[in-house]
């Protein structure tokens, strides 16, 4: 199990590598980058930026124990063909009609190259802040066989949050891994990570890296 609050992870002690998957949520050039749309709306790309040496500690454990790992990307069509009215009225009053941020057909829309991304690894395009609006991410969970989730990725608060909870309504087994998460505001990252513990876990369990590769070194001994 891994040391986890408000209980260990998982609830039933029962962690299989083949079940599960660490889900690492858009860590883009439009996130992280201090010229792409997060830096444009006035946030320190920095602390994005810094998750990344724990993100890639984990990907590396989560390989060696033969754990799936699903990276997600968000952003539009080149054509804004899958935009709302409203969506667009929120890009122009953001500032960023005429650039491509957020658009699929831009550099900004890349994983940053400090990610261990492998050919392996599984990518979900996505234009919402959940994972699985509109996309096939539980498709995908489910062919594979994925009942459990580590999460991390960006913004605390935004995409990953909202992925959480949606996982957890999908009775996904969720583990949110405190310092491979961040967002440009520290206090919404802070609430965002209490919200994951309150009424005795009902958005699942919050970890730290230290405390999930303690964990995976665990399962493998227990799997040779």
């Amino acid at each position: 199990m891994i040391s986890a609050t408000p209980f260990d992870y998982p609830y039933d002690g029962n962690l299989e590598a083949r079940k599960t998957a660490l889900i690492v949520i858009d860590l883009q050039e439009d996130f992280l980058s201090t010229t792409g749309y997060f830096a444009r709306q006035g946030y320190d790309p920095a602390p994005l930026r810094a998750i990344l040496p724990a993100v890639n500690r984990l990907i590396v454990a989560c390989r060696q124990a033969g754990i799936q790992i699903i990276h997600t990307r968000q952003g539009y069509r080149a054509d804004l063909a899958d935009m709302t009215p409203y969506e667009k009225w929120r890009r122009q009053r953001s500032g960023l009609d005429g650039t491509t941020a957020l658009l699929r057909s831009s550099p900004g829309f890349q994983i940053v190259p400090e990610l261990d991304v492998r050919p392996q690894d599984i990518i979900v395009d996505k234009t919402c802040n959940s994972a699985f609006t509109y996309t096939d991410f539980e498709h995908v969970l489910r062919a594979q066989g994925i009942t459990h989730l580590l999460i991390t990725g960006c913004t605390t608060d935004v995409c990953v949050h909202t992925t959480l909870r949606e996982a957890c309504d999908r009775n996904f087994q969720c583990l949110t891994i405190s310092d491979a998460c961040a967002s440009g505001d520290q206090y919404a990252h802070e609430a965002a990570l209490h919200m994951v513990t309150v009424e005795n876990g009902i958005f699942g369990a919050l970890t730290d890296t230290a405390a999930v590769l303690e964990g995976l070194s665990k399962l493998g001994k227990s799997t040779q």
